[in-house]
């Protein structure tokens, strides 16, 4: 018998959306069927080509849907660096530039598109560049080295993330734009005023309603200047071409596949092709004849066509939502539904502020009942209202008596309304208010066998805010509007004992200056406190008063690492690790390290932050390796406590020829500044000296990145199980604003935030986001700035070493014994075996109780 052999899928493309389709393949079980070869023509994997701007903050491996390059599962291959160049449907082949041949079985086009260059003459001049691939930035990066101006040609969506690229590179930036208004396409002419007005205040120069008639040439052939139609020679060193695309169809079209009048491969509801195992997504396809230059429309035709390749019927695409929100140069803009009032007998209803810099606009229309619809709207300036505004269109949702209010301020009138069941929430994935609210009833079931209980949970069981992430708030308000109508109350009480947050318990402690557990409790809590309130009151008294965590009753309330101001390890001994702040030691300190691990039998181990951690030391031993430490000038490390542990640096400007600052410096400044701060959970920090970012900066709680102007200040980031990379709070800040935003950030951070939770998911947590810390650490729109800066002076200014002062307080040094009545005695449970050269626990050890009583003969 012959041996059954597994059909073969061939993916011709490796962008957002040939990725999706790979995703959706492997989740609903698709490579059971079918063997799939991804062909991706870029050098790299799919990448993240929305935020292609952020680039230059975070690095090409930031932005990778799959940075180790290989999918999970084994039947998918991917092949980069592999350019499709022919395609015959009647031997069902694929042919390669290296001259390989793909047989398949199904195919799929998801080729995507091509940047559009105007025949403009001096178009192949040196330094022209278009703005499409992580190649393309780096190209336009290099050259902004050596210039001063440079112009976008093109000023709809990409023409301005392009201008903005450029505007980051500190390169005089023009943006060139034919339409009479910036994004022509999304917003009026009045909306268009308002965006032209915010990007000139950021220093950017924009030309509207221009044509640009030919591009000049230095005797090098390169760029020196654009000739704009009856104008002068405008002189640049940099041009890009950004002025739309065109969808990527010439093997499709080679090979006689049927072409929709525009371009684009034509498919049909399922996005099958003309001849029936072809299929095309994403923006090399047509549907019904129509490109689309979104990403999520691209999603959606990769879910088609998996189901249909499953056999399912309910899979089809229509069309798509072509609703748009980002932040453009800084500056939020929103375009919806039908914005350009083209219905018959539709109504623009407009609110402007020219002051503010907010202009706002709803297209309604009369319903049979004799109310308002909502059909479109266009928001520049303040796009807060874009989450509840864009599911209401085509919702049927009757609007208030009077719709303007929808988009009046708060202070003016504004209202607030709930959604439809059948509203789409999340555009990008198809979400509705249902399936939201589905996610977290009382019947559903997650990965951990119950309903959601929180927005986080939603988004990941839903996807819903997991791609641009414009509906996030929505899927909260969602969440909370849902648990409020069932009568369900979200519990957000410390413990049983303290019927509060940990926020409020801070501002309870703070008000009354409470310094004990014991009068904290019997004055707001009940009962005598529990392993999680006891470290949580410990933590806020340490914030608050900076007083060694073992003093008087307090040391009772630490857990174990704080309570041994070291990290107790699998075999019950302990790891010290000194502060090397910014990473840099000198070699006498390096050698008293070593010195110590030689001295003490101890395993030597260089951690991820720029320190040496120094394992298996005793419990009796602690004391005795940090004065040794101490007296060469080390001092604790905080490893084991909530509290700044390092902030990592890059050698920066000192000796770094890309760098343009000194981060070492700064991140020893800021280690000093921030050491000993105890906080709801550890931070980090990260400081680089270029946008190279080699200090891992965007993964820090707060990270700093130099610019020619000063330092970009990120926050948010972190490792561990669930990353996330820090977010832009603020940029091209001098020294001593960036040190003010931080102090700000941080103490705001340890008052407000729940226990044990990292900055990334308290921003998340806050009403606005990143918007609402924006406000109150930058605008300082409550006036706590000085507040927050003078506690984190007193913080400063009161701080002390905690392994000092232990080793010079004999009452404190009576803790540091393995057995409490024989205190000379050492742990005779813990050995050691050789590995590598060093120490390693013996497989059988495990943790002794602390503080034990052994018999009175000694150890057995």
């Amino acid at each position: 018998m012959a041996p059954h052999l597994r059909k073969q899928l061939v993916v011709v493309g490796h962008g957002m959306v040939g990725h999706r389709f790979v995703q959706a393949a492997i989740e609903r079980g698709l490579t059971e069927t079918f063997d799939i070869t991804v062909l991706g023509e870029e050098p790299r994997p799919a990448y993240d080509r929305v935020a292609l701007t952020s680039f230059f903050e975070v690095g090409a491996e930031a932005l990778s849907f799959l940075p180790g390059g290989v999918y999970d599962d084994p039947r998918v291959t991917l092949r980069l660096s592999a350019e499709a160049t022919g395609l015959d449907p009647e031997t069902q082949t694929i042919l390669l530039a290296d001259g390989d041949v793909l047989p398949y079985d199904e195919l799929v086009l998801a080729t995507g598109a091509a940047p559009f260059v105007p025949p403009v003459p001096g178009k192949d001049l040196g330094n022209v560049f278009v703005y499409r691939t992580i190649e393309d930035l780096e190209a336009i990066r290099e050259a902004s080295r050596g210039a001063r101006a440079g112009a976008v040609i093109g000023g709809g969506l990409l023409g301005l993330e392009a201008a903005n690229a450029l505007h980051q590179l500190g390169v005089q930036t023009h943006v060139v734009e034919m339409a009479p208004r910036l994004m022509a396409v999304q917003v009026d002419d009045a909306g268009g005023a308002t965006l032209k007005r915010h990007i000139q205040d950021l220093g950017l120069t924009v030309h509207t309603g221009v044509m640009t008639e030919l591009i000049d040439g230095d005797a090098d052939g390169k760029v020196s200047g654009i000739k704009f139609k009856e104008q002068e020679t405008l002189p640049l060193d940099i041009v890009i071409f950004s002025a739309g695309i065109r969808p990527r169809d010439a093997i499709a079209r080679a090979a006689g596949l049927e072409m929709a009048e525009r371009g684009g491969v034509l498919v049909d509801e399922q996005c099958r092709s003309s001849v029936g195992n072809i299929w095309a997504i994403g923006e090399c396809a047509a549907p019904g004849g129509r490109m689309y230059g979104l990403v999520a429309p691209g999603y959606t035709m990769a879910e088609v066509v998996v189901d249909t390749l499953l056999g399912g019927d309910a899979g089809s695409f229509t069309g798509a939502d072509m609703s748009t929100k980002l932040k453009l140069l800084g500056v939020d803009v929103a375009s919806f539904g039908d914005a350009f009032a083209t219905t018959p007998d539709s109504l623009e209803l407009v609110f402007s502020d020219a002051v503010a810099g907010v202009y706002k606009k709803l297209v309604v229309a009369e319903n049979a009942s004799g109310g308002f619809e909502l059909l479109g709207g266009i928001l520049v300036g303040d796009a807060s209202a874009y989450g509840v505004l864009r599911p209401m269109v085509g919702s049927g949702m009757e609007l208030p008596e009077n719709p303007e209010e929808l988009i009046l301020p708060a202070s003016r009138g504004g209202v607030e309304l709930g959604l439809p069941d059948d509203a789409q929430v999340c555009s990008c994935n198809n979400v509705t208010k249902a399936e939201i609210v589905a996610a977290v009833s009382d019947e559903a079931t997650h990965n951990d066998g119950g309903p959601c209980s929180d927005a986080g949970c939603v988004t990941a069981c839903t996807k819903a805010g997991s791609t641009c992430g414009s509906c996030k708030t929505v899927v909260k308000k969602i969440v909370e509007d849902h648990f409020a109508s069932v009568g369900k109350e979200v519990d957000r009480s410390l413990c049983q004992h303290f019927p509060m947050t940990r926020a409020e318990l801070f501002e309870v402690v703070a008000i009354h200056g409470y310094t004990r557990f014991d009068d904290i409790i019997a004055g707001h809590g009940t009962g005598r406190g529990c392993d999680i309130c006891k470290p949580a009151v410990a933590s806020i008294l340490a914030s608050l008063l900076n007083h060694h965590v073992l003093d008087g009753s307090n040391r009772t309330l630490q857990d174990t690492n704080d309570a041994y101001l070291a990290n107790i390890q699998k075999n019950g001994t302990y790891s010290v690790v000194p502060r090397i702040p910014g990473g840099e030691i000198t070699p006498e300190k390096l050698i008293v390290i070593g010195e110590v691990a030689r001295d003490f039998g101890l395993y030597t181990k260089i951690t991820g932050g720029q320190r040496i951690d120094l394992f298996g030391a005793r419990l009796e031993d602690l004391p005795l390796i940090w004065k040794r430490l101490v007296d060469a000038g080390f001092e604790s490390g905080h490893a084991y406590g909530k509290a700044l542990r390092t902030v990592k640096s890059c050698v920066g400007s000192t000796w770094c020829r890309y760098g343009v600052q000194d981060s070492v410096g700064l991140a020893i400044e800021l280690e000093l500044r921030y050491r000993g701060l105890r906080s709801p959970h550890k931070l980090k920090g990260g400081v680089s000296g270029c946008a190279r970012e080699c200090a891992e900066a965007r993964g820090k709680d707060f990270g700093v990145i130099a610019t020619e102007k000063g330092w970009n200040l990120y926050v948010g980031g972190n490792g561990g199980a669930t990353p996330a990379h820090a977010q832009l709070l603020a940029g091209d800040l001098d020294t001593p604003t960036l040190i003010s935003y931080l102090d700000r950030y941080l103490m705001y951070y340890i008052r407000t935030a729940d226990r044990l939770q990292r900055t990334a998911p308290w921003i998340d947590s806050l009403d606005g986001g990143l918007e609402r810390v924006r406000e109150i650490v930058v605008d300082d729109a409550l006036g706590l700035g000085s507040e927050l800066e003078s506690a984190m002076g007193r913080h400063v200014e009161t701080y002390f070493d905690e392994w000092k002062a232990t080793v010079e307080d004999p009452e404190k040094l009576q803790r540091f014994v393995s057995f409490v009545n024989a205190p000379g005695v050492p742990d005779p449970h813990i050995s050691f075996r050789d590995e590598r050269g060093q120490i390693a626990p013996e497989a059988s050890d495990g943790p002794v109780t602390l503080g034990t009583t052994i018999p009175v003969g000694g150890p057995r």
